[in-house]
């Protein structure tokens, strides 16, 4: 029996020792140059260094990653195609009408690659030089002040939703197209407090043309460990923390899964990829597959009850 164990095992170890032999590709919803791309850019390439093979990033923005799911499930479930999930596709399974794929049940976890929180700014000289001010502003006058945010149905825009409803405020939320947009609008004075990543913001943070009012996770951030958080601050029980992860399609070998687990928890714990990440607002983290696929499926249900409590309507 033992014999006859060991001989059905080997296959599997062939398997997981031999991968990966070829180049593999990791496909991201979003265009380059983001947070997300930047993060798997850094990981990929230490990645590669690793297990002696390249990870090539490709590129399919656009569509609310229904292109780039698509695109991981039509190829062979082996390994040598992967998907970046993000908090964005938990969002996208309550924001889009043909949405095709579940990433629930058609993906299977590898492991998280980063997280990282959402700054909430306001101009430098303004009124508001704390959230305490926003927040009494808005309920001295309902409905006098703006936060910017990019497009409805972003991270940033349902974290603006979600303050909303937590600090119990009357507030306009208004999308721009872009970062840059938001930011100039901020600056103007069209909106009196703004939701970004920390990479959208540092440069202005650094120059004091706007100030890091309160951060959106639990625990205060790593880079700004000055400025309170949102729930501190008086915005009440508020969390809204993003991350990214890399999943495989249903049915990849769990050696394979195994073998990308064990690369990424020794690559994410390098000093030195760390240190490259935190420098732009980004916690990187390792977890077992269990621990994301329970953190994606979180916020699935978290997000289907922010969109529908603001009657946001499916794209």
């Amino acid at each position: 029996m033992v014999a006859l164990a060991a001989a059905l095992l080997l296959p599997q170890i062939a398997h997981a020792q031999s991968y990966p032999n070829r180049p593999v590709r990791l496909i991201l919803p979003f265009g380059a140059g983001g947070v997300a791309d930047v993060t798997a850019r850094l990981v990929t390439e230490k990645l590669g260094e690793k297990l002696g093979q390249r990870f090539v990033i490709e590129n399919m923005p656009g569509a609310g990653g229904i292109n780039a799911a698509r695109a991981v499930l039509s190829s062979p479930a082996d390994g040598y195609t992967l998907a970046l999930f993000s908090n964005g596709t938990a969002i996208s399974v309550s924001l889009f009408k043909n949405q095709t794929f579940n990433p629930v049940t058609d993906f299977v976890p590898v492991s998280s690659m980063g997280y990282f929180d959402f700054i909430f700014v306001t101009k430098t000289g303004s009124p508001y030089g704390t959230l305490a001010d926003i927040i009494k502003t808005a309920k001295e006058k309902p409905g006098a002040l703006n936060i910017g945010t990019i497009n409805v149905g972003s991270t940033q825009n349902l974290a603006a939703q979600l303050f909303k409803s937590t600090s119990g405020v009357d507030v306009t939320i208004v999308p721009f197209r872009s970062s840059p947009e938001v930011l100039i609008a901020l600056l103007r004075g069209d909106v009196q407090m703004a939701i970004e990543n920390y990479s959208a913001v540092q440069s202005h943070i650094a120059d004091r043309a706007v100030t890091p009012v309160s951060s959106s996770g639990i625990m205060r951030t790593t880079f700004l460990p000055e400025v309170p958080t949102v729930k501190e601050a008086g915005g009440g029980n508020f969390e809204a923390r993003s991350w990214n992860a890399i999943f495989a399609p249903k049915g990849t070998p769990p050696e394979v899964v195994a073998t990308l687990n064990a690369a990424l928890r020794e690559v994410l714990d390098m000093p030195d990829l760390k240190k490259r990440a935190l420098d732009l607002g980004i916690e990187a983290r390792a977890s077992s597959p269990e621990e994301i696929l329970d953190r994606l499926k979180a916020d699935v249900d978290k997000w289907a009850q922010v969109i529908e409590r603001a009657g946001i309507a499916k794209q």
